[in-house]
Protein backbone atom coordinates (compact mmCIF):
# COMPACT_ATOMS: atom_id res chain seq x y z
CA UNK A 1 0.00 0.00 0.00
CA UNK A 2 1.37 3.40 -1.01
CA UNK A 3 2.30 5.70 1.86
CA UNK A 4 0.76 9.14 2.27
CA UNK A 5 3.83 10.56 4.03
CA UNK A 6 7.48 9.59 4.38
CA UNK A 7 10.29 9.58 6.93
CA UNK A 8 12.97 11.80 5.39
CA UNK A 9 16.51 12.21 6.74
CA UNK A 10 18.96 14.94 5.75
CA UNK A 11 22.65 14.11 6.25
CA UNK A 12 24.67 17.32 6.33
CA UNK A 13 21.69 19.25 7.68
CA UNK A 14 23.77 22.11 9.08
CA UNK A 15 25.65 22.78 5.84
CA UNK A 16 24.73 25.28 3.12
CA UNK A 17 22.99 22.66 0.93
CA UNK A 18 21.37 20.84 3.84
CA UNK A 19 19.71 24.01 5.08
CA UNK A 20 18.28 24.75 1.64
CA UNK A 21 17.07 21.14 1.32
CA UNK A 22 15.04 21.67 4.48
CA UNK A 23 13.61 24.95 3.15
CA UNK A 24 12.65 23.41 -0.20
CA UNK A 25 10.97 20.40 1.40
CA UNK A 26 8.76 22.87 3.29
CA UNK A 27 8.17 25.15 0.29
CA UNK A 28 7.11 22.29 -1.97
CA UNK A 29 5.03 20.66 0.79
CA UNK A 30 6.80 17.34 0.47
CA UNK A 31 4.70 14.72 2.32
CA UNK A 32 6.77 14.14 5.45
CA UNK A 33 5.68 12.08 8.43
CA UNK A 34 9.02 12.60 10.21
CA UNK A 35 12.08 14.70 9.41
CA UNK A 36 15.45 13.63 10.83
CA UNK A 37 18.37 16.05 10.71
CA UNK A 38 21.87 14.56 10.86
CA UNK A 39 25.35 16.01 11.05
CA UNK A 40 28.78 15.22 12.45
CA UNK A 41 29.27 14.95 16.20
CA UNK A 42 30.78 18.46 16.15
CA UNK A 43 27.68 19.99 14.53
CA UNK A 44 25.02 17.89 16.28
CA UNK A 45 23.00 18.95 19.29
CA UNK A 46 21.41 22.17 18.07
CA UNK A 47 17.89 22.60 16.73
CA UNK A 48 16.44 23.80 13.43
CA UNK A 49 12.94 24.84 12.49
CA UNK A 50 10.71 22.78 10.22
CA UNK A 51 7.00 23.34 9.78
CA UNK A 52 6.86 25.51 12.86
CA UNK A 53 8.48 22.85 15.02
CA UNK A 54 11.98 22.58 16.44
CA UNK A 55 13.94 19.55 15.19
CA UNK A 56 17.11 18.46 17.00
CA UNK A 57 20.20 17.77 14.89
CA UNK A 58 21.47 14.26 15.67
CA UNK A 59 24.94 12.71 15.41
CA UNK A 60 25.04 10.66 12.20
CA UNK A 61 27.54 8.22 13.71
CA UNK A 62 25.03 7.19 16.38
CA UNK A 63 21.93 7.10 14.18
CA UNK A 64 19.91 3.96 13.38
CA UNK A 65 18.67 4.18 9.77
CA UNK A 66 15.80 1.72 10.26
CA UNK A 67 12.48 3.31 9.29
CA UNK A 68 13.91 6.04 7.04
CA UNK A 69 12.28 6.08 3.60
CA UNK A 70 14.36 8.73 1.81
CA UNK A 71 17.81 10.00 2.80
CA UNK A 72 19.11 13.23 1.28
CA UNK A 73 22.91 13.31 1.56
CA UNK A 74 25.09 16.41 1.33
CA UNK A 75 27.89 15.94 3.84
CA UNK A 76 30.83 15.20 1.52
CA UNK A 77 31.99 12.14 -0.38
CA UNK A 78 33.72 10.55 2.62
CA UNK A 79 30.52 10.65 4.68
CA UNK A 80 28.50 9.27 1.77
CA UNK A 81 30.90 6.36 1.41
CA UNK A 82 30.33 5.43 5.05
CA UNK A 83 26.63 6.10 5.49
CA UNK A 84 24.98 5.50 2.10
CA UNK A 85 25.43 1.70 2.21
CA UNK A 86 24.18 1.66 5.82
CA UNK A 87 21.08 3.68 4.99
CA UNK A 88 20.36 1.62 1.87
CA UNK A 89 20.78 -1.67 3.75
CA UNK A 90 18.24 -0.44 6.30
CA UNK A 91 15.69 0.19 3.53
CA UNK A 92 16.13 3.86 2.72
CA UNK A 93 16.63 5.25 -0.78
CA UNK A 94 19.68 7.52 -0.72
CA UNK A 95 19.82 10.61 -2.95
CA UNK A 96 23.47 11.55 -2.78
CA UNK A 97 24.62 15.07 -3.60
CA UNK A 98 28.34 14.23 -3.54
CA UNK A 99 30.68 12.91 -6.23
CA UNK A 100 31.11 9.54 -4.49
CA UNK A 101 28.70 7.44 -6.60
CA UNK A 102 28.19 9.49 -9.79
CA UNK A 103 30.43 7.41 -12.01
CA UNK A 104 29.43 3.91 -10.93
CA UNK A 105 27.59 2.08 -13.70
CA UNK A 106 24.86 0.60 -11.54
CA UNK A 107 23.92 3.89 -9.86
CA UNK A 108 21.68 6.33 -11.80
CA UNK A 109 22.79 9.94 -12.24
CA UNK A 110 19.64 12.02 -12.58
CA UNK A 111 18.44 15.47 -13.62
CA UNK A 112 14.63 15.15 -13.42
CA UNK A 113 13.96 17.40 -16.42
CA UNK A 114 16.53 15.53 -18.55
CA UNK A 115 16.49 11.79 -17.70
CA UNK A 116 13.67 11.15 -15.19
CA UNK A 117 13.28 7.56 -16.41
CA UNK A 118 16.62 6.67 -14.79
CA UNK A 119 15.13 7.04 -11.30
CA UNK A 120 13.76 3.53 -11.91
CA UNK A 121 17.34 2.25 -11.76
CA UNK A 122 17.73 2.99 -8.04
CA UNK A 123 17.51 -0.74 -7.41
CA UNK A 124 19.49 -2.84 -6.57
CA UNK A 125 21.78 -0.46 -4.61
CA UNK A 126 19.06 1.97 -3.48
CA UNK A 127 21.28 4.97 -4.27
CA UNK A 128 20.65 7.77 -6.78
CA UNK A 129 23.41 10.27 -7.51
CA UNK A 130 22.87 14.00 -7.93
CA UNK A 131 25.11 15.49 -10.65
CA UNK A 132 27.59 18.32 -10.29
CA UNK A 133 25.92 21.73 -10.08
CA UNK A 134 27.59 23.11 -13.21
CA UNK A 135 26.53 20.03 -15.19
CA UNK A 136 22.89 20.26 -14.12
CA UNK A 137 22.27 23.79 -15.36
CA UNK A 138 24.14 23.13 -18.60
CA UNK A 139 22.18 19.97 -19.44
CA UNK A 140 18.81 21.63 -18.82
CA UNK A 141 19.70 23.82 -21.81
CA UNK A 142 21.54 21.25 -23.95
CA UNK A 143 18.91 18.48 -23.71
CA UNK A 144 16.26 20.14 -25.94
CA UNK A 145 18.98 21.08 -28.41
CA UNK A 146 20.37 17.54 -28.52
CA UNK A 147 16.87 16.09 -29.03
CA UNK A 148 15.96 18.56 -31.77
CA UNK A 149 19.05 18.94 -33.99
CA UNK A 150 21.84 16.94 -32.37
CA UNK A 151 25.06 18.27 -30.86
CA UNK A 152 28.47 17.92 -32.49
CA UNK A 153 30.60 19.74 -29.89
CA UNK A 154 30.30 21.89 -26.75
CA UNK A 155 32.82 24.39 -25.39
CA UNK A 156 31.91 25.79 -21.97
CA UNK A 157 33.62 28.24 -19.63
CA UNK A 158 32.18 28.40 -16.12
CA UNK A 159 32.23 31.23 -13.60
CA UNK A 160 31.46 29.45 -10.35
CA UNK A 161 30.40 30.93 -7.02
CA UNK A 162 32.38 30.23 -3.86
CA UNK A 163 29.36 28.56 -2.22
CA UNK A 164 30.14 25.57 -4.42
CA UNK A 165 33.16 25.01 -2.18
CA UNK A 166 31.15 25.13 1.05
CA UNK A 167 30.51 27.40 4.02
CA UNK A 168 34.21 28.02 4.76
CA UNK A 169 34.68 29.33 1.22
CA UNK A 170 31.77 31.76 1.65
CA UNK A 171 33.36 33.00 4.87
CA UNK A 172 36.76 33.36 3.18
CA UNK A 173 35.37 35.58 0.42
CA UNK A 174 33.57 37.75 2.98
CA UNK A 175 36.63 37.99 5.23
CA UNK A 176 39.00 38.84 2.38
CA UNK A 177 36.65 41.42 0.88
CA UNK A 178 36.28 43.19 4.23
CA UNK A 179 40.01 42.97 4.85
CA UNK A 180 40.87 44.59 1.52
CA UNK A 181 38.45 47.46 2.17
CA UNK A 182 40.11 47.91 5.56
CA UNK A 183 43.51 47.94 3.78
CA UNK A 184 44.64 44.82 5.58
CA UNK A 185 46.75 42.03 4.14
CA UNK A 186 44.62 38.99 3.33
CA UNK A 187 45.79 35.40 3.00
CA UNK A 188 44.06 32.38 1.43
CA UNK A 189 43.03 29.33 3.40
CA UNK A 190 40.32 27.47 1.47
CA UNK A 191 41.56 28.55 -1.97
CA UNK A 192 45.15 28.43 -3.25
CA UNK A 193 45.14 32.19 -3.98
CA UNK A 194 43.15 35.25 -2.95
CA UNK A 195 39.56 34.91 -4.17
CA UNK A 196 38.31 38.43 -3.40
CA UNK A 197 38.49 40.64 -6.52
CA UNK A 198 40.11 37.76 -8.40
CA UNK A 199 39.34 34.79 -10.67
CA UNK A 200 40.92 31.39 -10.06
CA UNK A 201 41.17 29.06 -13.10
CA UNK A 202 41.28 25.89 -11.01
CA UNK A 203 38.39 24.02 -9.37
CA UNK A 204 39.25 20.64 -7.81
CA UNK A 205 42.49 18.77 -8.43
CA UNK A 206 44.46 18.49 -11.67
CA UNK A 207 44.20 15.32 -13.75
CA UNK A 208 46.93 13.70 -15.84
CA UNK A 209 45.58 15.35 -19.01
CA UNK A 210 45.96 18.89 -17.61
CA UNK A 211 42.26 19.37 -16.96
CA UNK A 212 40.91 19.75 -13.45
CA UNK A 213 38.53 17.15 -12.05
CA UNK A 214 35.69 19.70 -12.13
CA UNK A 215 36.22 20.13 -15.86
CA UNK A 216 36.29 16.40 -16.48
CA UNK A 217 33.17 15.91 -14.32
CA UNK A 218 31.21 18.00 -16.82
CA UNK A 219 32.26 15.66 -19.64
CA UNK A 220 31.81 12.38 -17.73
CA UNK A 221 28.43 13.35 -16.31
CA UNK A 222 27.08 14.77 -19.58
CA UNK A 223 27.88 11.51 -21.36
CA UNK A 224 26.17 9.43 -18.68
CA UNK A 225 23.05 11.59 -18.30
CA UNK A 226 22.48 12.18 -22.02
CA UNK A 227 23.41 8.53 -22.74
CA UNK A 228 25.76 9.62 -25.51
CA UNK A 229 29.07 7.80 -24.84
CA UNK A 230 31.06 9.86 -27.36
CA UNK A 231 29.51 13.24 -26.44
CA UNK A 232 32.10 15.92 -27.22
CA UNK A 233 32.55 18.61 -24.56
CA UNK A 234 35.49 20.62 -23.30
CA UNK A 235 35.37 22.88 -20.24
CA UNK A 236 37.36 25.53 -18.41
CA UNK A 237 36.09 25.99 -14.85
CA UNK A 238 36.84 29.21 -12.99
CA UNK A 239 36.06 30.21 -9.39
CA UNK A 240 34.90 33.83 -9.17
CA UNK A 241 34.23 36.18 -6.23
CA UNK A 242 30.46 35.62 -6.19
CA UNK A 243 28.62 34.14 -3.21
CA UNK A 244 25.76 32.30 -4.94
CA UNK A 245 25.05 31.43 -8.59
CA UNK A 246 27.12 29.73 -11.26
CA UNK A 247 27.40 31.33 -14.71
CA UNK A 248 28.45 29.62 -17.93
CA UNK A 249 29.45 30.91 -21.35
CA UNK A 250 28.60 28.14 -23.83
CA UNK A 251 29.46 27.56 -27.48
CA UNK A 252 27.69 24.69 -29.25
CA UNK A 253 28.11 23.31 -32.76
CA UNK A 254 24.95 21.44 -33.73
CA UNK A 255 24.62 18.61 -36.22
CA UNK A 256 21.82 20.39 -38.05
CA UNK A 257 21.47 24.14 -38.46
CA UNK A 258 19.19 25.93 -35.98
CA UNK A 259 18.73 29.68 -35.74
CA UNK A 260 18.97 31.67 -32.51
CA UNK A 261 15.23 32.39 -32.68
CA UNK A 262 14.39 28.70 -33.16
CA UNK A 263 16.64 27.83 -30.21
CA UNK A 264 14.85 30.41 -28.07
CA UNK A 265 11.52 28.79 -28.92
CA UNK A 266 12.87 25.37 -27.92
CA UNK A 267 14.00 26.77 -24.58
CA UNK A 268 10.68 28.46 -23.88
CA UNK A 269 9.11 24.99 -23.87
CA UNK A 270 11.86 23.39 -21.75
CA UNK A 271 11.12 22.45 -18.13
CA UNK A 272 13.03 24.42 -15.52
CA UNK A 273 14.40 26.96 -18.02
CA UNK A 274 13.63 30.67 -18.33
CA UNK A 275 14.76 32.75 -21.31
CA UNK A 276 15.87 36.30 -20.50
CA UNK A 277 17.33 37.68 -23.67
CA UNK A 278 16.57 41.34 -24.31
CA UNK A 279 19.22 42.94 -26.47
CA UNK A 280 19.56 46.05 -24.33
CA UNK A 281 21.64 47.03 -21.29
CA UNK A 282 20.78 44.70 -18.42
CA UNK A 283 18.57 42.50 -20.57
CA UNK A 284 20.30 39.28 -19.50
CA UNK A 285 20.52 37.17 -16.32
CA UNK A 286 23.32 37.30 -13.77
CA UNK A 287 24.25 35.28 -10.69
CA UNK A 288 22.63 37.93 -8.48
CA UNK A 289 19.36 37.55 -10.41
CA UNK A 290 19.43 33.75 -10.10
CA UNK A 291 20.37 33.55 -6.41
CA UNK A 292 17.55 32.15 -4.30
CA UNK A 293 15.45 31.18 -7.32
CA UNK A 294 14.65 27.80 -8.88
CA UNK A 295 14.90 28.32 -12.67
CA UNK A 296 17.96 28.05 -14.86
CA UNK A 297 18.18 31.30 -16.83
CA UNK A 298 19.46 31.62 -20.41
CA UNK A 299 20.43 34.81 -22.22
CA UNK A 300 22.81 36.28 -24.81
CA UNK A 301 21.56 33.72 -27.35
CA UNK A 302 23.17 34.34 -30.71
CA UNK A 303 24.50 32.55 -33.76
CA UNK A 304 28.24 31.96 -33.89
CA UNK A 305 29.79 34.20 -36.55
CA UNK A 306 32.73 31.78 -36.86
CA UNK A 307 30.72 28.63 -37.67
CA UNK A 308 27.58 28.05 -39.80
CA UNK A 309 26.06 25.65 -37.22
CA UNK A 310 27.30 27.39 -34.09
CA UNK A 311 25.39 28.97 -31.21
CA UNK A 312 26.59 31.03 -28.25
CA UNK A 313 24.61 31.58 -25.06
CA UNK A 314 24.88 32.41 -21.35
CA UNK A 315 23.47 30.15 -18.60
CA UNK A 316 22.96 31.11 -14.95
CA UNK A 317 21.51 29.20 -11.98
CA UNK A 318 21.67 29.12 -8.19
CA UNK A 319 24.19 26.35 -7.57
CA UNK A 320 22.88 25.58 -4.08
CA UNK A 321 19.22 25.36 -5.19
CA UNK A 322 18.93 23.80 -8.65
CA UNK A 323 22.55 22.70 -8.58
CA UNK A 324 22.06 20.67 -5.40
CA UNK A 325 19.09 20.91 -3.01
CA UNK A 326 16.22 21.38 -5.47
CA UNK A 327 17.47 18.70 -7.86
CA UNK A 328 17.66 16.24 -4.95
CA UNK A 329 14.11 17.04 -3.77
CA UNK A 330 12.79 16.74 -7.34
CA UNK A 331 14.33 13.26 -7.54
CA UNK A 332 12.59 12.41 -4.26
CA UNK A 333 9.30 13.66 -5.71
CA UNK A 334 9.69 11.34 -8.70
CA UNK A 335 10.50 8.47 -6.34
CA UNK A 336 7.34 8.82 -4.27
CA UNK A 337 5.18 9.49 -7.32
CA UNK A 338 6.25 6.50 -9.39
CA UNK A 339 8.33 4.03 -7.40
CA UNK A 340 7.74 4.02 -3.62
Amino acid sequence: MKKSAYHVAILGATGAVGEVMREILAERQFPISQLTLLASERSAGGTMDFGGKSVRVQDAAQFDWQGVDIALFSAGAAASEIYAPLAAAAGAVVIDNTSRYRYEEDIPLVVPEVNPQRVADYLPRRIIANPNCSTIQLLLVLKPLADSVGIERVVVSTYQAVSGAGSRAIQELGRQTLGIFQQKEVSPSVFPKQIAFNCLPQIDVFQDNGYTKEEMKMLWESRKILEIPDFSLTATCVRVPVFYGHSEAVNVVTKQKISALEFQELLRKAQGVQVWDDQKPGGWPTAVDAAGKDPTWVGRIREDVSHPRGLNFWVVADNIRKGAALNSVQIAELLIRDYL
